[in-house]
């Protein structure tokens, strides 16, 4: 976060971004009178730079009430040939989109609504820890 020369105040993220999403999912629940099943989704959001790019972009750091990733490995492209290699972060792209109105810096908009979007019917809701890379994986670490 940014602030004015002077102040002495820290954004801290949750310690637990996935336990908060679901926290909140459930009080809107709660709050609109719908239950459990409802078709709901919070994301917790933050901006993120990215290695071999210029530029922040919005990524999940919190899901609660819909799949975080969606592993099409198996399935078939439009030409018919198997994908092998094709996992859709949906919660990082829901961010992306959602960042854009969010701004990155003065704007003052917390809180994105997202209509419309309707998640494969066979994914079930994750945590966003399901799209952090194991150790072994990551080149980073």
């Amino acid at each position: 976060a940014t602030f004015a020369e002077g102040e002495e105040m820290l954004a801290l993220l949750p310690v637990d971004a996935d336990a908060s999403a679901a926290n909140l999912r459930q009080r809107l629940l709660d709050l609109s009178g719908l239950d459990a099943e409802t078709k709901l989704g919070v994301l917790i959001n933050d901006s993120h730079g990215r290695a071999w790019r210029v530029g922040t972009v919005g990524v999940c750091i919190g899901c609660a009430g819909l799949p975080a990733l969606w592993n099409q490995n198996g399935l078939h492209d439009l030409y018919g040939y198997e994908l092998h290699a094709s996992e859709e972060c949906i919660a990082d792209e829901l961010c992306a989109a959602a960042s854009l109105l969010m701004g990155q810096s003065n704007e003052g908009n917390p809180v994105v609504l997202i209509r419309g979007y309707q998640p494969p019917a066979h994914l079930a809701a994750t945590h966003a820890r399901v799209i952090q890379r194991p150790a072994a994986m990551d080149v980073f670490r």
